[in-house]
């Protein structure tokens, strides 16, 4: 029998169960075991992927073009089992399927309820991700949200039910809260104890808790939290904040022996973990030596999380490199309003960039400011990475700049463009519904003997994933080429173009493609190495003093 494990939260939301879950999971791969991720979102959105970044993060894409929440994204970093759109389970697609059922008179006349017919369909799809693979030993089920509020309350309800019916041996609950601090360093505890009988009210009684704290927890503060919890003192664990990066969490939780308390719960036999990857990866982070500033250009700016995989990924390639990354992020409305980029992104002022990098995005607002950092990059040979959009700016700014093309643009941002280098999908012409709709999930990429996107990936096929309805418009292949513009990756027929390159620049690239959903901190990407490599030769050259 599979063994479950439940996480859920309390006292207040960003908390970081997705990084507790996360490097619970990798613990227990660590110790030889098969995991499997769920998020449960309680949101009624059918999936994220119509949802605003500023709302709710980025949209993290899995092979089979699932649009998900960013906690995917973390699950993808901290383990290894595959993702896709099992692994992520709203209540919008709940009530969707039992909606369904109901109108094609699956449920026999009976009155459809919340109990037993929505919880029924959580626990077939949580079961469903457990039986994809004989192979499968635990599932770690993430419930979003905060216990109390009343979007959860099914999937919260679901994990009772589940927990009840296999028996502490096959399902536990691990329950996050808040260990603040007032006002003279003291820690309190009683939104933890308040939390978890909002837990008890609903059924659960957890099995371990992650105390989130300024610090670690001396002894009798844990005594004190078990006692009135009823939950074992060795199973009261700390998350206390760290200096170094979120990738120690699985060691601190490591040496407070979570994963051991977890398998003896569930009574699995302990054997001996292999952490080697993690330890290798946190001293990599000490042994950095150098810092090389990267001006993020985008259009969500303000919430870290909307751009936070590409983040990440910035991160994973400054570690395998050995330096230091620092992010200069750039409104791109506020640059296209700058009178002298340069007092931005230049050596003229005190946000000098050593790289550029454009990620993804929708809609016409701070495109200019695109534009200009692609052309800043390029004329002063700063090392640039555009992703998806990113990429599209690039083929916009060497169509205006270049071949002089005024007004050339994508026909998202002007339909009417005398120069539509970038133009939606054929097969997007005619859609009207926007969600799931557009090119979506993983497929191959052919790149051309000779180029940076060759020599990164090391030849041979590539596989990535993709979100985007518009492309390099297939009418400019022949104008670009001739004026230089080097045109790197295409599908396998030859149908799309998928990256460009620019010539006689130190490292100039761009992607139809999002490669940063694939990087780990224990396996960087090989384009934003590539990038990282580029920008470091540049600095130390003093080629971007």
């Amino acid at each position: 029998m599979n063994k479950f494990i439940f996480v859920s939260g309390g006292v207040c939301s960003s908390l970081g169960k997705g990084v507790a879950a996360s490097s619970l999971g990798a613990l227990l791969e660590g110790h030889g075991l098969n995991v499997r991720m769920v998020k449960c979102d309680p949101y009624i959105n059918v999936d994220a992927g119509t949802m605003s970044p500023y709302q709710h993060g980025e949209v993290y894409v899995t092979d089979d073009g699932a649009e998900t929440d960013l906690d995917l994204g973390n699950y993808a970093r901290f383990t290894s089992g595959p993702l896709s759109r099992a692994n992520s389970v709203t209540t919008g697609q709940i009530y969707d399927a039992v909606i369904r059922k109901e109108r094609e008179g699956c449920y026999l006349g009976h009155t459809i309820q919340v109990i037993p017919h929505i919880t029924d369909e959580i626990k077939r799809r949580i079961l469903a991700v457990a039986g994809e693979d004989p192979a499968n030993d635990v599932v770690i089920v993430e419930i979003g949200g905060t216990v109390g509020d009343i979007e959860s309350i099914p999937f919260i309800e679901a994990a009772r039910q589940m927990i009840h019916e296999m028996g502490r041996k096959n399902a536990i609950s691990v329950h996050l809260t808040l260990i603040p601090e007032v006002a003279g360093a003291e820690l309190k505890t009683k939104p933890t104890q308040h939390s978890v009988k909002a837990m008890q009210e609903l059924g659960i009684q957890p099995d371990i808790l992650v105390c989130r704290a300024p610090v670690m927890l001396d002894e009798a503060t844990r005594q004190k939290i078990a006692l009135f919890t009823n939950v074992e003192s060795e199973a009261v664990i700390v998350s206390y904040d760290i200096s170094t990066t979120i990738y120690q969490v699985p060691l601190v939780f490591y040496e407070q022996k979570l994963e051991e308390i977890v398998l003896k719960k569930m009574g699995v036999e302990v054997r001996h973990a292999d952490l080697s990857a993690w330890y290798t990866m946190m001293e990599k982070f000490s042994a950095r030596r150098g810092r090389v500033r990267i001006g993020i250009v985008g259009k969500y700016m303000e919430l870290h999380d909307a751009y936070k995989s590409v983040y990440e990924a910035i991160f994973h390639a400054g570690l395998a490199c050995g330096v230091e990354t620092e992010l200069v992020k750039v409104d791109s409305a506020l640059l296209d309003a700058a009178s002298d980029i340069d007092t931005v992104l230049g050596s003229g002022g005190t946000s000098r960039v050593d790289g550029v990098l454009v990620p993804g995005g929708f809609g016409d607002r701070g495109i200019g400011g695109m534009v200009k950092a692609a052309c800043w990059a390029r004329t002063h040979k700063i090392p640039y990475f555009g992703i998806c959009l990113g990429m599209q700016v690039m083929v916009i700014e060497w169509a205006r700049n270049v071949l002089l093309w005024e007004g050339a643009d994508s026909t998202e941002f002007t339909p009417d463009t005398a120069h539509p280098v970038v133009s939606l999908l054929e097969d997007q012409i005619e859609v009207t519904m926007m969600g799931g709709t557009m090119r979506l999930g993983g497929s191959e990429t052919r790149a051309r003997e000779g180029t940076l996107i060759h020599k990164a990936y090391g030849g041979g096929p590539i596989h990535e994933r993709h979100r985007h309805r518009y492309e390099f418009s297939n009418r400019y292949r022949t104008d670009m080429l001739d004026s230089g513009l080097i045109l790197s990756a295409f599908t396998p027929d030859n149908a799309l173009v998928e990256s460009v390159e620019w010539p006689s620049h130190p490292w100039g690239l761009g992607v139809q493609f999002h490669p940063e959903f694939k990087s780990k901190p224990t396996a960087a990407h090989p384009l934003f190495t590539a990038f990282m490599q580029a920008i470091i030769a540049g600095s130390r050259s003093g080629k971007h003093r």
